[in-house]
C-alpha cells in the first residue's frame, strides 16, 4: 500500500502545480487610482475592479490606423473568453477625451459588437490626465500629433490583476496574441 502512495504522489504533485500555476509576466506596474465616465455616463473608478482580472487599452474613436483593429482584437478576445467561461473586465481608455464622449465610446463600441456587461469604455478626463495616467500606470506614451486629428499612443493590451497592477502586455494589433492572452487568463481562473 505505501508503495502505491509513493507512486501516486509524483502524479499528484504534478496535477496540484498545473492547478497552481503562475502567468508569466513581462510589467510590473501599480495602475494609479481613477475614476472616469463609461459610455453609459457611469463612473468607473479603479476600486470597481478590485478583486478582478481586466484587461485595458488605448483607443479612440477617429483613428483610422490600429484602433479599429485593436477593438476588433478586444471584441474577439471577449468572446473567446466568454466561450471558455473566463471572469475577465475589459476596460478601453480613450486618448481622444474632448472629441470621445460617452455617446461617441458607445456608437464605437456598437460598431464591434461590444458587450457592456464587462466592457466599459472610459473618458470623462483631460488629454494631460490620460497622458500622464497611461505613463505612469502603463508604461504608454499618449501624445497629440500636431495639425492632425490623430493621436500617438501604444498598440498593446495590458493585463491588470486583482490588486491592480499591471503584469504583462500584449501586441493589440496581433490577433494571435489573443489564444496567448486567454490561456494567461485560464491558468488564474
Amino acid at each position: 500500500m505505501r508503495k502505491m502512495y509513493l507512486l501516486l504522489l509524483p502524479a499528484l504533485l504534478i496535477v496540484l502545480s498545473a492547478c497552481n500555476q503562475k502567468i508569466e509576466g513581462n510589467m510590473s506596474e501599480t495602475v494609479e487610482p481613477f475614476s472616469f465616465t463609461n459610455q453609459d455616463r457611469e463612473t468607473v473608478e479603479l476600486e470597481d475592479l478590485e478583486g478582478e482580472w481586466w484587461v485595458a487599452d488605448f483607443i479612440f474613436t477617429s483613428c483610422d490606423t490600429v484602433c479599429p483593429p485593436m477593438t476588433n482584437n478586444m471584441s474577439q478576445l471577449q468572446e473567446m473568453t466568454s466561450e471558455k467561461d473566463v471572469d475577465v473586465q475589459f476596460i478601453s481608455f480613450t486618448v481622444d477625451p474632448e472629441q470621445d464622449n460617452p455617446e461617441a465610446l458607445k456608437q464605437f463600441g456598437n460598431k464591434f459588437g461590444a458587450d457592456y456587461e464587462n466592457w466599459s469604455f472610459l473618458t470623462g478626463y483631460e488629454f494631460d490626465e490620460i497622458k500622464t495616467f497611461g505613463l505612469k500606470s502603463f508604461k504608454t506614451l499618449v501624445e497629440d500629433i500636431q495639425d492632425s486629428n490623430q493621436m500617438m499612443h501604444g498598440t498593446s493590451f495590458y493585463l491588470v490583476n486583482p490588486e491592480g497592477k499591471v503584469i504583462k502586455k500584449y501586441s493589440g494589433v496581433k490577433n494571435g496574441e489573443l489564444e496567448q492572452i486567454v490561456a494567461d487568463l485560464q491558468k488564474v481562473s
